[in-house]
C-alpha cells in the first residue's frame, strides 16, 4: 500500500471521527430542547435517552457479524450518513413517535459507526507501524467542541432544533460521502485493506479481552459522570453561578483534545502501558480534587485534570484490542465497544443514586476508585497478541499493506 493511500486513509477517517463528533454533540447537548418540543415528561425522558445506548450496544455486535462478510469501510460509508438523517429526523419531527423514530435510528447507526470506525483506526495504526489512534480521537473530540459550541449559538439564538440541524447535515452529509471514497485500512499480505479474511481469522477470547472490557467500561463511566454531573455539582456543591457552572464540562472537553492532540507521540515515546497508567492515576486525582474541592475553581481544576487524564484511556483500549488480536481484530473492537455503551448506561445513574443517598462529594470517590482500577490491567495494554492453538500471530510493522 503507498504512502499517499494511507495518508488519504487517515485524513478521511479522521474526517468521519471529527464529523461524528459533531453530530453527537449536536444532539446531547440538545436534549432539553427536545424534550420541550415533544413534551417528553421528565419520568420518561430516562427512557428515550437509555434507548440510544442500548440500540448502540445491539448494532456494534451485529456489526462483528456484517464486517465478516463485507469491509468495514462499507459500513462506515452508510452508517454516518443514517447518523446525519437520524439527527436531522429529530429536529424535524412533532410527535414523540416520530422523536422514538428518530432516536431508534439514531443509536443503531451510532453502534454501527463507532464499531466500524476504530475497528479501520486500529487497522490503519497497525498499517502504519506507530500510534496514531489517539489523533483520530482528538479529530472527534474538536468535532464534539465545535457541536457544542453550535448548540450554544443555537440556543442563544432560540432557533428550533430544524434551523440549528439542518445546515450542519446540508454540509456535513455530501463531505462525508466524499471523504469515504478514501477509506483505506492496513493488512497483512498487501491485501484487499480494511477488513480481516472473512470467516478465517481466529476467534477472540472473551477472557482475554476482558480486563480491556472493563477499562473500557470504567472510562466511560468516568466521562459519563462527568458529561451529566458536572454542572450540576459545581452549582449545587461548590455553590458556583449558573453560568459558571457551564464552565468545567467545555473545559474537560478542551483539554481532551489537548490531551488526545499529543497523546500518540507520548505512547511512542514512553509505551502505551506507561501513558495509560499516567493518565488512570491524573483522573484518579482529577475525581480526588472534585471530591475535596473547598470551591468552585478547585473544582474547575479537577474537572481539567480528568480530561487530560481519561483522554488517552479509550483510544489505546481499542489499540490494545488490536494488538491482542491481529488476525481477529474487527471482532476484538466491536465487542469491546459494546462496554463503551454499558459505562455510559451505568455512570449517571450510578452517581446519582449514591449522591442522593449518600452524598455527591462521596459519589465522586466511585468513579475515582474504578479509575484506579485500570492500574491493575495496565499489563494488557502491551500485551503480546493471544495464541491460539498451534500458533499465533504477531502485529509489527511488516504488517504493512
Amino acid at each position: 500500500m503507498t504512502d499517499a493511500r494511507l495518508r488519504y486513509g487517515r485524513a478521511s477517517l479522521a474526517l468521519s471521527f471529527l464529523v461524528q463528533g459533531v453530530t453527537f454533540a449536536l444532539l446531547v447537548t440538545r436534549i432539553p430542547a427536545i424534550q420541550d418540543r415533544y413534551g417528553i415528561s421528565d419520568g420518561l425522558l430516562p427512557a428515550f435517552l437509555a434507548a440510544v445506548p442500548v440500540l448502540a450496544g445491539g448494532a456494534s455486535v451485529a456489526t462483528e457479524k456484517v464486517v465478516a462478510r463485507v469491509r468495514p469501510g462499507i459500513v462506515l460509508r452508510w452508517a454516518q450518513p443514517l447518523v446525519l438523517l437520524a439527527l436531522l429526523g429529530v429536529g424535524a419531527g412533532s410527535e414523540v413517535w416520530q422523536v422514538a423514530l428518530a432516536l431508534g435510528a439514531f443509536g443503531l447507526g451510532v453502534g454501527a459507526l463507532d464499531a466500524s470506525m476504530n475497528m479501520m483506526g486500529v487497522s490503519l495504526q497497525r498499517a502504519y507501524g506507530r500510534s496514531i489512534m489517539l489523533g483520530f480521537h482528538a479529530a472527534y473530540s474538536l468535532g464534539g467542541i465545535a457541536g457544542a459550541s453550535m448548540a450554544w449559538a443555537g440556543a442563544h439564538w432560540d432557533l428550533s432544533l430544524l434551523v440549528s440541524y439542518l445546515p450542519v447535515v446540508v454540509v456535513l452529509l455530501p463531505a462525508a460521502l466524499i471523504g469515504s471514497r478514501w477509506y483505506t485500512g492496513g493488512k497483512s499480505g498487501g491485501g484487499p485493506v480494511g477488513a480481516e479474511e472473512p470467516g478465517r481469522g481466529p476467534s477472540v477470547s472473551f477472557r482475554l479481552l476482558l480486563p480491556l472490557c472493563l477499562v473500557m467500561a470504567f472510562a466511560y463511566i468516568g466521562d459519563s459522570t462527568v458529561s451529566n454531573w458536572s454542572a450540576k455539582y459545581l452549582q449545587d456543591v461548590l455553590g458556583s453561578s449558573e453560568q459558571l457552572a457551564t464552565v468545567p464540562y467545555n473545559v474537560y472537553m478542551v483539554t481532551t483534545l489537548l490531551g488526545r492532540a499529543v497523546g500518540d507521540l507520548g505512547v511512542r515515546r514512553f509505551g502505551a502501558v506507561a501513558v495509560v497508567r499516567g493518565g488512570s492515576v491524573l483522573a484518579a486525582v482529577g475525581f480526588g480534587v472534585v471530591a475535596v474541592a473547598p470551591g468552585a475553581w478547585w473544582g474547575m481544576l479537577g474537572f481539567t485534570l480528568l480530561g487530560l487524564g481519561l483522554c488517552v484511556i479509550v483510544p489505546q483500549t481499542f489499540a490494545a484490542a488490536g494488538r491482542m488480536f491481529p488476525g481477529a481484530s474487527d471482532v476484538a473492537v466491536a465487542r469491546l465497544n459494546v462496554f463503551n455503551y454499558v459505562g455510559f448506561l451505568v455512570g449517571s445513574p450510578l452517581v446519582g443514586a449514591l449522591g442522593d443517598a449518600w452524598s455527591y462529594r462521596g459519589a465522586m470517590l466511585v468513579p475515582m476508585v474504578l479509575v484506579l482500577a485500570t492500574l491493575v490491567y495496565a499489563r494488557s495494554f502491551g500485551s503480546e497478541p493471544a495464541r491460539y492453538g498451534g500458533g499465533h500471530e504477531r502485529a509489527n510493522a511488516a504488517d504493512v499493506g
